[in-house]
């Protein structure tokens, strides 16, 4: 079984709450929440000129630009090979990125990615990360990793509203004809093929990390496809396979299948190859906050110092290093950062407006996707109509994505009370507009949709909805539009420029756990060695 995929990225946003009332739709009673967006105060100080100069200068040993995955993962390994005096500088109130998380008197929830598939065992930084962090806790006989039982998703995982009530899994096959369940088939024996599959050069034709794919020009060639043209080649024509594909690509690029490239859509398939011992392939690892749990314990264990709600504004080598300078939105200041090496974990939208040299127009080929995400606090638990509360839960023909619920995890069998997370991808419209049209959104226009999607489906919970809190990113995460995976923009973005390091998802083309971490991990690897090499200078 398909399960749903990481919302990795980043997002110049500022989280802000602002304390609004929407209206429950069926009582119309004041629905309380908040809408944390982006600001364009500081995002726009980069485009506008109005950075103060420089008021204080401070020392680092490394400074790293941005903190979600890739850069606490690049805090880890500098701590790893005995780098002290790291400094991570964040735009957001806290550390995280698109994993961040929030907590109330119910539940710690997610803001964005929730979790992480079983990881394949050739991706070896995730293996040992996880293996360090006690997820994977041992190993069989047969050399498969066992899991912590409290880490994997509880049953039931996945079901599916259609036709008026839930089925177990994703997959729409109730009322399916039998030639729509051959296309399935059909469809899941070629991708089940090529996880195996090696290209030309011997190599696994899909990879995680990307980079780590076959070079093989024929496999390489579906990157000039969408997606639904490859469908289309392959002859499938099912309604129902097409909405399933779409509603992956939506949930793992924040776009379309005719948006995305054949290379991209098949990998979201053929790339997960992950087992272990305890649970089927399909399982995934997870905690009430999502990937939250494994922002804390990188921080944690990663050691840096933490610069929140400061904007990057120029990152410019030195004769003894580099120069980072950052406004302190708190203190209405900018600080000039001393430090032997910078590891710029960045989008490339803002990096390549901040590293001096490097040309803003070659971020015009990297393409994000917008994404609202709600947190409603229910008084009730959901109903079943047909099959128990799940931890994915997804409606068949639905602009949103469905909700998951972060209290399933809990062992607490008798609370009624719970927390669900909304994920609404904006891909009705080209991603400019969407984003533009997002951020002038209220919290009562974001608010509505997500209870009428809910309402339609639990009328029972008509007046247990609590509240209601919405974040928007504006851009949750990288599209791989055709061309873009294996064209020239991404492999030049992704050169390292010493004593300046670059690590971050969408230098992968692909926004998931695995490909931030193994970014951040080798970027602060590199500049571990460098600055152990050369003592000499910024401490």
């Amino acid at each position: 079984m398909v399960t749903r995929r990481n919302l990795i990225g980043s997002s110049l946003a500022v989280a802000t709450g602002a304390v609004m009332g929407g209206c429950d739709l069926t009582t119309g009673r004041h629905l309380p929440g908040r809408l944390f967006s982006a600001p364009a105060s500081l995002g726009h100080k980069l485009l506008d000129g109005s950075i103060p100069a420089v008021s204080v200068r401070r020392t680092a040993r490394v400074v790293i630009a941005g903190g979600g995955i890739a850069g606490l993962a690049a805090a880890r390994a500098l701590r790893a090979q005995g780098v002290a005096d790291v400094l991570i500088i964040d735009a957001l109130d806290e550390i995280g990125g698109n994993s961040s998380y929030g907590r109330n008197s119910v539940s710690a929830f997610p803001w964005g990615a929730h979790y992480v598939p079983l990881v394949r065992k050739d991706c070896l930084p995730v293996v040992d990360l996880f293996q360090d962090l006690k997820i994977i806790v041992d190993e069989d006989d047969h050399g498969r990793p066992v899991y912590d039982e409290y880490c994997l998703s509880a049953d039931p995982q996945e079901r599916l509203w259609m036709y008026g009530r839930w089925q177990d899994g994703l997959i729409p096959l109730m009322g399916a004809t039998e030639r729509e369940r051959a296309e399935f088939t059909k469809f899941f024996a070629e991708t089940e093929r090529l996880k195996t599959l090696l290209g030309a050069d011997g190599k696994p034709v899909f990879a995680i990390p990307v980079d780590s794919s076959s070079a093989d020009p024929a496999w390489r060639a579906l990157d000039s496809l969408t997606f639904v043209q490859y469908l289309e080649q392959r002859g499938f024509q099912s309604r129902l396979l097409y909405w399933y594909v779409n509603y992956c690509c939506r949930d793992d690029y924040g776009s379309t299948a005719t948006a995305i490239s054949a290379w991209a859509g098949l990998h979201y398939f053929a790339s997960r190859n992950g087992i272990a011992a305890n649970a089927d392939a399909s399982t995934v690892v997870t905690w009430p906050e999502g990937n939250g749990h494994l922002v804390r314990e990188l921080a944690r264990t990663g050691g840096a110092q933490q610069q929140c709600n400061s904007l990057v504004t120029n990152v410019a080598r030195t004769d003894d290093g580099v120069a980072v300078r950052y406004f302190d939105a708190n203190a209405q200041r900018t600080v000039q950062v001393d430090a032997s090496a910078a590891i710029v974990c960045l989008p490339q939208f803002v990096a390549s407006r901040v590293v001096e040299g490097q040309n803003p127009q070659g971020a015009a080929a990297f393409s994000y996707a917008p994404w609202m995400v709600a947190n409603l606090t229910l008084s009730r638990l959901p109903g079943g109509r047909g099959q128990q509360l799940a931890w994915d839960n997804v409606i068949f023909d639905s602009p949103l994505l469905g909700y998951v619920v972060a209290t399933h995890q809990g062992i607490e069998q008798t609370r009624r009370d719970t927390v669900i997370t909304y994920y609404w991808p904006l891909s009705e419209t080209d991603p400019h507009e969407a984003r533009r049209n997002a951020l002038a959104r209220s919290l009562t226009d974001w608010q509505e949709p997500v209870v009428h999607d809910l309402l339609r489906v639990h009328p029972e919970l008509e007046g247990h909805i609590e509240n209601v809190d919405v974040r928007v990113w504006g851009h949750g995460m990288i599209r791989p539009t055709p061309g873009f995976l294996w064209g020239e923009a991404r492999r030049n973005a992704g050169a390292h420029q010493p004593p300046i390091y670059f690590a971050h998802s969408d230098l992968s083309g692909i926004s998931i756990f695995e490909e931030a971490y193994c970014r951040g991990y080798e970027a602060g690897r590199l500049a571990s060695a460098r600055v152990m090499a050369n003592p000499v200078g910024v401490t």
